[in-house]
Order: C-alpha cells, then sequence, then structure tokens
C-alpha cells in the first residue's frame, strides 16, 4: 500500500539540488523609491496625492534583505533557482539606482555572474550576461568597473566565439560584451580588440551571397545581428582614424545585407550604413561614396517595399524605417526625436546618439527613463549634465489633478476620432490633407 503524501513536500528545499521556489523581484518592489542616493528623482507621474508617508528606512532594509537573498540564490544548485535569482536581480537593477549596495557586493555578484555564464546552460547564461550589463551601467566608468570586465570579458569572448554554445547564448553575450565595453573601456588596445572579435562574428554574414554552401545560415543571424549592433556601438567611441578604416572595411560591404531574409537584419544593416555615412561626412565633409546611385536605389526599394510574401507589419515597419535611412543617405538628414522623462527632455538628433539610446533601451527596458533621471553614467553619454533634484513639494506642484487629466484626456479622444473620421471618408478631399 502506497504511503500517503506528506503536506508540506513542494515547500522549498535546498539540499540536493531540488529547486526552490523563488519570490521574484516585483513591480511593487520596484516601485518603492528607495537604496540610491538619487531616490528623490521620482517621476512626477508616480508621486501619488495625500498619499500615506512610507518609512523610507524600512523599505530600504525589506528590499535589501531580498536583494541578499537573490544574490545567495545564485550559488544555488538548483538550475532554476539560479536562473530565477539572475533574473530578479535584473529586473531590481533595471528597475532603481542600486549604487553603494552593488558596491559593497560587487566582487560577489561578478562571481556569481562568471560561474553562471561558464557552468550555466543556454537560458541561464543569457540571464547571466544580462546582468553582466545591468552591474556595469549600475556601477558606470570607474575602475570598479574595469575590474569586472578584466574578469568577465575573457569569458564573454570565448563564449561568443564558441561554435559549440548555443546561439541565444552567445548572441545575449555578445551584447554583453559590447556595452561593457563601451561602458568601461579606457585602454584602445581592448577596444579594438573586442571590436575585432564580434567583426569576426557579423563578417560572416558577408559570405552568404558568395558562399553556395550556406556558411552563414539563418540560424545564426541573430547572432550576426547582435554582433553587429554591439561592434557599431563600439565603433562611436572610436578615434577618428580608426574610424576611417572601418569605413574603408566595412562600408561596400554592409549593402549585401540589405538583401537578407530576415528583416531585423535589413534594419540592423541600413541602420548602420546611415550611421556610417554620418561618421565619414564628420571626419570629411567632402565624402564620396562610389556607388551611391546602387545603393540608393537598393534603399528605396526598401522604403516602398510592397512585397505581398511579407507581413504587413514588417512591411510598415522596414518602410519606416529606410524612409529614414534614405534620407540620411541621400540628404543628410536625422528626423529629431524627443524623449521625455519626468520633467526633463532629451533630443535624438543624430545617428549616433540614436543607436547609443536604442542600445540602453534594451537592456533597461520601462526602467529607462528612470535611469535618465538618475544614473550619472547614462546622464554623461547623453551630455544631460547632473542628476535634477526635485523636492517632494515641487513634483506636487508639478502634478496635474485627475478632473484635469481626464478633461484633457477626453478631448484628446474626440480630436483624434474626428481625425480619423475625416480620413476614412471616402468623400474626403485629399489635397486638404497633404
Amino acid at each position: 500500500m502506497p504511503k500517503p503524501k506528506k503536506r508540506g513536500s513542494n515547500h522549498q528545499r535546498g539540499a540536493g539540488g531540488q529547486p526552490r521556489n523563488v519570490q521574484p523581484f516585483s513591480d511593487e518592489d520596484a516601485s518603492i523609491e528607495t537604496m540610491s542616493h538619487c531616490s528623490g528623482f521620482s517621476d512626477p507621474a508616480s508621486f501619488t496625492e495625500d498619499g500615506p508617508e512610507v518609512d523610507e528606512e524600512a523599505t530600504q532594509e525589506d528590499l535589501e534583505y531580498k536583494l541578499k537573498g537573490f544574490i545567495d540564490l545564485t550559488l544555488d544548485k538548483s538550475a532554476k533557482t539560479r536562473q530565477a535569482a539572475l533574473e530578479s536581480l535584473k529586473s531590481a537593477f533595471s528597475s532603481k539606482i542600486l549604487y553603494e549596495f552593488i558596491m559593497e557586493r560587487r566582487m560577489t555578484l561578478t562571481d556569481s555572474i562568471e560561474r553562471c555564464i561558464k557552468k550555466g546552460k543556454s537560458d541561464e547564461q543569457c540571464a547571466a550576461a544580462g546582468l553582466a550589463c545591468l552591474l556595469c551601467v549600475q556601477m558606470g566608468s570607474g575602475i570598479e568597473s574595469e575590474e569586472i570586465f578584466k574578469t568577465l570579458g575573457p569569458v564573454l569572448k570565448k563564449i561568443v566565439c564558441d561554435g559549440t554554445a548555443s546561439i541565444q547564448a552567445r548572441q545575449a553575450c555578445a551584447t554583453c560584451l559590447g556595452i561593457c565595453c563601451f561602458i568601461v573601456t579606457d585602454d584602445i588596445t581592448e577596444l579594438y580588440s573586442t571590436m575585432e572579435c564580434l567583426e569576426n562574428i557579423f563578417t560572416k554574414a558577408y559570405q552568404r551571397d558568395r558562399d553556395t554552401n550556406g556558411v552563414s545560415s539563418t540560424h545564426n543571424t541573430v547572432l550576426h545581428i547582435s554582433a553587429l549592433l554591439a561592434w557599431t556601438l563600439l565603433l562611436t567611441i572610436c578615434p577618428m582614424n580608426e574610424v576611417k578604416k572601418k569605413i574603408e572595411m566595412h562600408l561596400h560591404k554592409l549593402p549585401s545585407l540589405l538583401s537578407c531574409d530576415d528583416l531585423n537584419m535589413r534594419i540592423a544593416a541600413g541602420e548602420t550604413l546611415a550611421l556610417l555615412f554620418e561618421l565619414a561626412r564628420e571626419t570629411d565633409a567632402d565624402f564620396f561614396y562610389e556607388d551611391m546611385d546602387l545603393l540608393t536605389e537598393k534603399l528605396r526599394a526598401l522604403a516602398t517595399d510592397g512585397n505581398k510574401h511579407r507581413a504587413k507589419v514588417d512591411k510598415r515597419k522596414q518602410r519606416s524605417v529606410f524612409r529614414d535611412v534614405l534620407r540620411a543617405v541621400e540628404e543628410r538628414d536625422f528626423p529629431t526625436e524627443m524623449v521625455k522623462f519626468g520633467p526633463e527632455r532629451m533630443y535624438i538628433d543624430c545617428w549616433v546618439k540614436k543607436q547609443t539610446y536604442d542600445t540602453f533601451k534594451e537592456i533597461l527596458g520601462s526602467g529607462m527613463q528612470y535611469h535618465l533621471q538618475s544614473n550619472d553614467f547614462l546622464r554623461n553619454v547623453f551630455e544631460l549634465g547632473p542628476p535634477v533634484m526635485l523636492d517632494a513639494a515641487t513634483l506636487k506642484t508639478m502634478k496635474i489633478s485627475r478632473f484635469e487629466r481626464h478633461l484633457y484626456n477626453s478631448a484628446a479622444f474626440k480630436a483624434r476620432t474626428k481625425a480619423r473620421s475625416k480620413c476614412r471618408d471616402k468623400r474626403a478631399d485629399v489635397g486638404e490633407f497633404f
């Protein structure tokens, strides 16, 4: 007769490599303004009217306690537990400024990340690489970050170049390698070495049109894209003489990637071309590209692509991107974008700035705005100056009332509905709208 199951058999277990139930870092934890010397720079939209007072010291201790637990769990025997702990730390690092907390534990975190990348499987390696990016973003450019990169750099390069590792892990490590090098490297030799490592990966995509044996398979395309974007990011901080060499080396080869079947590869190649042209014209105002007519013809075809075998969403995205790329190549123009974060505004007015912003937005996600407000390193990169100090009273005066917000939204909704109705009316005179 089988024994009845004991209650609580699925409770947290730590011995024998059994998985533990790890409670992830939640949005509620992320919303607590704690754990930083910049904790007062909250978004005005998040400031609640007449809300209850929060014991910041208590919430700080609670957050520290949770994060310490996650750091300990990165050494657990269970791979699932380690991965869950890494993901929780990523959520915390992307949503808060934790400089002082991390400074005291940076070597422990570095050792954990190194161990997870070396011995973990694909998903764990991806999570560890993502955490390494956020660790360097938190620490900024300094001696401590250089020590972290000296430890993790060789490990990341080994995974990127390892053909037996999973594509996802190699992709994550390529992105991590580029971002960490961008943040911490003052050594020009290390910068060139990292760029060469990434070049050895994405240049294999050039061979696709020439090699009938399919050396550059579709399976590897995601890796080539990540390596290309990471290399492009590093190119933006290279000395001008090195930029000229790279332009001469790649400008005639990159257009071949515009014919790739993968949409993301076409877009990555197009944006990289726009950035190369921008840098080339900065170094030489009279820069001349021999195959300009052929290139603009390709770009115009992609900007007006109407192939029925492609999804509508893909075609819309491709046309939007390549219209901007074509304008950059032909007219030296860039569509300026404005980014709002709290009471501040940032204008993205060139391809170099766009590439940098898109890279950090990809790893920080929804925490990008908070880091733009509070992270000294990012503010230095985008030339925003020191963080703006706002007290609670100022934040409260900046916040509009709920009734005013309701009136604004109602008016905007009516105006939008009216405009759309006109556009949908077949009898409307098209000429008056354009």
